[in-house]
């Protein structure tokens, strides 16, 4: 065998991050296990939720289980659903979810959501359309919400959709009047309230803390960054470069803290991965890092700086495992 068994995952996974459809069927031909978990994700899941249509159907082809749940609790399809959020298209998630229908998935699993809970809450349409069509049951409700998939459309002001499955959705008793006018009345949310915030003020705090980074003061630039995070508190930019600030200072928790701050904020936004990768590694908590380093690849793969980091936490995962290893007294 070419490849040591020890490495083989790692190479799997990172042809699967280049998106390298050869790559795949080589290390599969080598002894790589088609359903491998690797930091909670199988290859399939993690192509589906890259929309690697070529890799999938590697991977199908060998008989990858499209049924498979990851440690998250998603599967492929939903993987696939989801990756809408952070910017794949949904005509490419759409051919995702085709190819993992016909190869037998499971368009009702409720692990978390159903299928067409999630592409009813992100108002992909097509997606909806064709779950129907594939069997999805639209009167299987939200886990956390209780909601039916019609409910969740009228509550994200998808009219349409509410159209779409009205149809074929059961009446719910709590809903007095059963008109797709009805059921937007019924779930109809109050406006959110607007948050003003003093802007210039803002904009002035965090070129002062740009400025304070670029003379390595980081714990002045830590302040100003407070300030503008006082002053707009959702502004994910501000969370971002506090962490890097608290990271030169060597505090790793701070750091972490406000990386997942960030991440809540703007989930889609690569940076905020990279900064919580990065303080994982300063708190010597390598696996962490690796699925920080590795969901930064599933937004883009093709990052060759973050494929470096998730690389190098990798090899670091794998000394410190090795050095446990060797600490441990022989029997």
């Amino acid at each position: 065998m070419l490849i040591f068994h020890g490495n083989i995952i790692l190479y799997f996974f990172s042809a699967l991050c280049l998106g390298r459809e050869e790559a795949a069927r080589l290390l599969l031909s080598r002894g790589a296990s088609v359903d491998v978990a690797y930091l909670g994700m199988t290859p399939l899941y993690f192509a589906a939720s890259c929309g690697m249509i070529g890799v999938m159907k590697v991977l199908l082809e060998h008989h990858a289980d499209p049924n498979k749940v990851s440690e998250q609790g998603c599967t492929p399809l939903t993987g696939a659903l989801h990756a809408t959020d952070s910017g794949l298209p949904e005509s490419i998630s759409l051919k995702c979810v085709k190819l993992l229908v016909e190869a037998g998935t499971d368009v009702n699993s409720a692990n978390i959501e159903t299928p067409l809970v999630i592409a009813t809450s992100y108002g992909l349409t097509d997606c909806v359309k064709y779950l129907l069509k594939a069997g999805a049951d639209p009167n299987i409700p939200d886990i956390h919400s209780g909601a039916k998939p019609i409910e969740v459309a009228a509550i994200h002001g998808r009219w349409k959709l509410v159209e779409l499955l009205f149809p074929l959705t059961s009446p719910i008793r709590t809903v007095r009047n059963w008109t797709v006018e009805g059921i937007i009345a019924h779930v109809k949310r109050p406006s959110k309230p607007t948050v003003k915030h003093d802007k210039s003020t803002k904009v002035q705090l965090k070129s002062f803390g740009e400025k304070a980074i670029k003379r390595k003061d980081y714990h002045g630039a830590s302040k100003f960054y407070t300030e503008a995070i006082e002053l707009d508190p959702s502004d994910a930019t501000l969370y971002s470069n506090r962490s890097l600030c608290y990271l030169q200072m060597t505090e790793g928790d701070k750091a972490l803290r406000d990386a997942n701050t960030c991440i809540k904020l703007r989930p889609e936004w690569i940076k905020g991965y990279y900064r919580k990768g990065a303080a994982l590694m300063s708190l010597e908590d390598y696996k962490e890092a690796c699925d920080a380093f590795m969901a930064g690849l599933q937004l883009d793969p093709g990052n060759a700086e973050m494929e470096k980091v998730f690389m190098d936490a990798v090899e670091e995962m794998k000394k410190d495992h090795l050095a446990k290893k060797g600490s441990k007294p022989s029997d």
